[in-house]
C-alpha cells in the first residue's frame, strides 16, 4: 500500500454482514460509512470532519482508546508493546464510523497498524457491546510477521456482545486492504470447533472531502440509530426463532486479549 493513501484522510463506503448457523440460521446485510483516519493526523484540521466537537460527521477522542478524551498515540502504543510493536509501527490508520449529530456506536473499531515498509503488521480491534461495555483484541501474525490476506488470526471469545451466544470459544480474523478497498472477516467458533457465526466488513475507499462527506452524511444522517436499531431488530427476530437468551455475565477484568 502506498504511504500517501495511509497518510490520507478517507472514507470507507462499505457493507457490514453476519450469518448465523446455529441453532437456527440468521443472515442479514446493511450498508454503512466508516472514516479512515490517520492517527497521526487527529488533532489537525481533517476536511469535512469536526474533531472532539459537535458536528454532521465528528470524531471524539473519549469514544476510543481509555475513553477519557486523552490523545490516543499512548494507548496504542501501550496496546502494540504487548507484542513488541511499538518500535515497529510507523502509521496507524483508525477505521470506525464517525459520529453523526452526535451520536455514535461502533460495534467494532480498527486500529489498522503499519511497519516503515507500509506492511500491516498488527490490527487493533475494539469491541463495544449495547450494555456499555468495551474490550480490545490485538491480533498479530506468528512470530509478528506481516500479515497477509491468507491469514487467519485467532484469539479467545472473552467478552459478552450478544444475549444470544455464549462467552466462549475462539474468533478467527482475516484481513486484506489495497488503496482502494478493505476486507476485514470474524468468524465465531464454539469450543467443540462448530461454526458459529461468520462476519464480514467490505469497502471500498474513497477520498475524505468536504463534498463527500456532505453526501455520505445525507445517505445516512442517522447512521448511529441505524446499527443499534439493527442490532434490536435482529435481536427481536432471534426471540420469534425461539433462540435461547444469554444473560450478560460480569465483564473480565483483563480489558486486552492478544491473538493466539
Amino acid at each position: 500500500m502506498q504511504q500517501t493513501m495511509q497518510l490520507a484522510p478517507r472514507l470507507l463506503n462499505a457493507e457490514v454482514m453476519h450469518r448465523r448457523f446455529t441453532p437456527k440460521v440468521n443472515h442479514f446485510r446493511y450498508k454503512v460509512f466508516y472514516g479512515g483516519l490517520p492517527l497521526k493526523l487527529l488533532g489537525t484540521p481533517i476536511e469535512g470532519l469536526k474533531q472532539n466537537k459537535f458536528g454532521f460527521l465528528s470524531f471524539y477522542n473519549k469514544d476510543h482508546g481509555h475513553r477519557d478524551g486523552a490523545e490516543l498515540t499512548q494507548w496504542t502504543t501501550e496496546v502494540l508493546a504487548t507484542a513488541q510493536l511499538d518500535k515497529v509501527i510507523q502509521n496507524i490508520t483508525l477505521v470506525a464510523m464517525p459520529s453523526v449529530l452526535g451520536m455514535v456506536f461502533n460495534p467494532v473499531s480498527f486500529w489498522m497498524c503499519y511497519d516503515a515498509e507500509q506492511k500491516l503488521r498488527a490490527v487493533i480491534c475494539e469491541v463495544n457491546n449495547t450494555f456499555g461495555e468495551t474490550h480490545t483484541y490485538l491480533c498479530t501474525a506468528e512470530d509478528n510477521r506481516p500479515l497477509t490476506k491468507n491469514d487467519w488470526i485467532v484469539a479467545d471469545k472473552v467478552f459478552h456482545v450478544s444475549p444470544f451466544m455464549e462467552r466462549e470459544g475462539t474468533y478467527k480474523f482475516r484481513f486484506a486492504e489495497t488503496d482502494k478497498m478493505l476486507s476485514i472477516e470474524i468468524d465465531h467458533y464454539a469450543p467443540d470447533g462448530t461454526k458459529l457465526l461468520a462476519t464480514s466488513l467490505i469497502g471500498r475507499y474513497d477520498a475524505l472531502t468536504a463534498k463527500k462527506a456532505q453526501k455520505a452524511f445525507f445517505k445516512c444522517p442517522l447512521l448511529a440509530a441505524k446499527v443499534v436499531g439493527l442490532i434490536h431488530y435482529q435481536a427481536f427476530k432471534l426471540v420469534l426463532k425461539g433462540i435461547k437468551y444469554v444473560p450478560k455475565p460480569k465483564q473480565m477484568a483483563a480489558r486486552l486479549t492478544s491473538s493466539k
